[in-house]
């Protein structure tokens, strides 16, 4: 009879760890990625972009057009562009009153919020997109043909009247 070697007691073990593993999950006792999706609902996200130099007529950002997403350094697609709320730079007049203007020293520097649309897969922990859970301080760049700005997520809501479930689609009414 033949010794067994070090090389097959590793091989029988991890056979049947995979075998263990197998019958934990088709029993229900593990569960697997595509399980942990509760459901496929719209979302929209607003994306701050502070300190954005632009020395033109027009902010270069435009309402109901589509922008390209890189989410953590790693591009996702192009989405529409629900809202843009931009305005300059401000900073504290002297005054007895403490009023808030438009800092004269920067004109050409905006601060902006652009909501953004999108469908993503909701968890327990929240949305995913692109392989990403969207939350705010989240890091992301907004390209279009005339700019790639770097910004922050600020707000994501989820939308509570839509859900797509198993290509379905059904309206929650609570």
């Amino acid at each position: 009879m033949k010794r067994i070697s070090i090389v097959d007691i590793i091989i029988i073990t991890g056979v049947l760890i995979a075998l263990f593993v197998g019958i934990f999950t088709l029993k229900h006792f593990r569960q697997t990625a595509d399980k942990q999706i509760e459901a496929v609902s719209q979302i929209e996200f607003q994306v701050f972009l502070r300190g954005v130099t632009v020395t033109g007529e027009n902010f270069p950002i435009v309402e109901n057009e589509k922008t390209f997403i890189t989410i953590r350094n790693i591009p996702y697609t192009e989405l529409k562009i629900l809202d843009v709320k931009f305005e300059p730079r401000k900073t504290f007049a002297p005054s007895s009153k403490n009023i808030v203007v438009p800092d004269p020293s920067q004109p050409s520097i905006y601060d902006a919020i652009i909501t953004i649309a999108d469908v993503a897969k909701i968890t327990k922990d929240g949305a995913v997109v692109g392989g990403n859970k969207i939350k705010m301080g989240l890091p992301v760049v907004l390209e279009g043909q005339k700019y790639k700005f770097n910004g922050t997520i600020s707000d994501v809501r989820v939308s509570t009247d839509i859900k797509i479930e198993d290509n379905s689609i059904k309206a929650d009414l609570s």
